[in-house]
């Protein structure tokens, strides 16, 4: 929490709203709703983490922040985001109402990883791993990638910095797919799966080919249940 004044008011709340969004209290002394709503303000406030700060005007002593506010009340509570005002209200509220204004501002930013792993091109993704080796998107995208680009094994050495996940195993799948050569034409689907069905007791290559086959089917594809009940029935 800082005391921002008429002086300090561009740096403290402006400039710094440019990277964390901030709370504006402007409050006065004589103002008993003011001494209520304060300490409610500065919990939740202290209770993001400082993914929320706040910053305390006394409407008295700083005439000029309370002119640019067109305050007309006390207490009177903006949010400031990027230079600009983004919300606020006027009044004394309860703690449940000022956490869901506070809570609105404090929704998580992207990190340069995530930024990194959004733009998807592989030297975003090795500079992301570079940042957070284990980083579970960054695997999977560069993991997917490798497979696209003809490396299996690389793909599958990356999956191994992160703990499996629906989508880990997709991938995986498709990397061991990729290095047995196995490519499935959709028009004959259920044909290589039954054919695979008959080895699977006996031959641990065709049932790893058939479970990583039914892993990279659509979650929604209603065969997925049917053959995996099939491979259970001929195992147990």
């Amino acid at each position: 929490m800082i005391e921002a004044t008429d002086s300090t008011f561009q740096r403290d709340v402006l400039d710094r709203s440019e990277h964390v969004p901030v709370v504006v209290d402007l409050w006065a002394p004589w103002c008993g709703p003011c001494r209520t709503l304060g300490p409610i303000i500065e919990r939740v406030v202290e209770a993001t983490g400082g993914a929320v700060e706040l910053a305390k005007v006394n409407v008295d002593e700083n005439p000029q922040v309370s002119a640019a506010f067109q305050v007309q009340s006390i207490p009177a509570v903006y949010a400031v985001k990027g230079g600009k005002v983004v919300d606020g209200f006027v009044g004394a509220l309860g703690e449940p109402a000022v956490a869901e204004f506070v809570g609105r501002l404090a929704s998580p930013v992207n990190s340069e990883i995530d930024d990194l792993v959004a733009a998807g091109d592989e030297a975003s993704l090795l500079r992301a791993l570079e940042m957070q080796s284990d980083h579970p998107a960054a695997v999977v995208a560069l993991a997917r990638l490798r497979v696209d680009q003809g490396d299996p094994a690389g793909a599958l050495d990356l999956l191994t910095r992160i703990p499996e996940t629906a989508e880990s195993r997709q991938v995986a799948a498709e990397a061991r797919l990729a290095s047995q050569n196995v490519e499935v034409d959709p028009r004959n689907l259920d044909e290589h799966l039954n054919d695979l069905l008959g080895k699977v007791r006996q031959d641990e290559a065709s049932r790893q080919e058939f479970l990583d086959i039914l892993e990279t089917m659509s979650a929604d594809d209603p065969r997925r249940a049917t053959y995996r009940r099939a491979l259970a029935t001929k195992l147990f």
